[in-house]
């Protein structure tokens, strides 16, 4: 009774990666939750989920009731209220807040009623989409306050997290995931800047992950990994 959980299924690489689960077979039953009411890819067990609404969150762990891998494929860099900043003089606090409520608390809620579900004595993963712009260390462009403050927060979220599971669940792995540049909503303001051979579609990215998940130890817990394996500098 294998179950794995996408959660963000409506997007470009949570939809693509859900895809791939079913595809590839290991699974009994793939969920695929979003905010989003639409079809979701053949073979996936459809939910709403809010991660604005921890009631919503908890509804949806409460339909899965055990999973092997659950990936949070959410976040944004920028929507109705979000911008990414060029400098500090563009800060606004509405919209930092909505930076951190979709790419920090959104998947530490998720992480606070999913994680409860992966078994204790078995290999399981939970894994969050980062991004290599929240590494502290590898900051040297600056700007994207907001966004890349919000992805280091979530990069601490992972790692804590990570510490408290080797203590009460050594079998479970926590990871960052930086999928690389995607061909999606998030980057397609940014993609004139980027080689056409450093662009991703939704299903090259998310092959590359769930190469990475199917290849992850114990030792992995609480790092980023980009698409190709590689630890992101913290």
């Amino acid at each position: 009774m294998r179950q794995a959980v996408v959660i963000g299924a409506s997007g470009g690489i949570g939809a693509a990666l859900a895809a791939h689960l079913v595809a590839g077979g290991a699974f009994q039953t793939v969920y695929g939750f979003s905010r989003s009411a639409g079809s979701p890819p053949p073979g996936v067990t459809a939910g709403r989920i809010d991660l604005t609404d921890e009631a919503s969150i908890a509804a949806a762990a409460s339909r899965v009731r055990t999973a092997q891998l659950v990936i949070v494929a959410t976040g944004a860099l920028q929507t109705d209220r979000m911008r990414p900043e060029r400098t500090y003089r563009a800060l606004d606090p509405e919209s930092m807040l909505e930076a951190f409520r979709i790419n920090t608390l959104g998947p530490a809620l998720v992480a606070k009623h999913f994680l409860p579900l992966l078994p204790k004595d078995k290999l399981s993963v939970f894994a969050c989409l980062s991004a290599r712009v929240g590494s502290i260390s590898d900051n040297r462009l600056g700007g994207w306050h907001s966004y890349r403050a919000s992805k280091a927060a979530l990069n601490m979220i992972i790692r804590t997290l990570a510490v408290e599971l080797s203590r009460e669940r050594p079998l479970t792995i926590c990871v960052g995931l930086h999928p690389g540049t995607v061909e999606t909503p998030l980057s397609q303001p940014f993609q004139r800047s980027v080689r056409p051979e450093q662009m991703f579609t939704p299903g090259v990215s998310a092959a590359h992950l769930l190469d990475v998940l199917s290849n992850l130890t114990p030792a992995d817990s609480g790092h980023v990994l980009a698409w190709d394996g590689s630890r992101v500098p913290a």
